[in-house]
């Protein structure tokens, strides 16, 4: 399975930008979406996530601010920011993970895409 995100790109303080992720290939079903993202020196870190059956995950430092959508016709998720701060900056990464077939799982990663907020 391979996903395609989009979206980054440099922010002031306070603007907003908003992230996206395809997912292409032979896929049976896709369980769980979202977004981490790993700044400079630190761990990458969960940012929000769309389970397939447990509500919506989102990290305490995005919440309020964030919100994740996932289209399942498309295969998609799009992660909106808004209200951005300079700790938001990152690279980004989509996951997902599910069935290729009724008995193979499957859990991949997106390239990265940076999102810069300055100050």
């Amino acid at each position: 399975v391979q996903l395609q995100a989009s979206g980054g790109g440099l922010v002031q303080s306070g603007g907003s930008l908003r992230l996206s992720c395809a997912a292409s290939g032979t896929i049976f079903r896709i369980d769980n979406m979202g977004w981490y993202r790993q700044a400079p020196g630190k761990e990458r870190e969960l940012v929000a996530r769309s389970t397939s059956g447990d509500p919506t995950n989102y990290a305490d430092s995005v919440k309020g601010r964030f919100a994740i959508s996932r289209d399942n016709a498309k295969n998609s998720v799009s992660l909106q920011m808004n209200s951005l701060k300079p700790e938001d900056t990152a690279v980004y990464y989509c996951n997902a993970d599910g069935l290729l077939t009724s008995w193979r799982s499957f859990n991949s990663w997106g390239q990265g895409t940076l999102v810069t907020v300055s100050s």
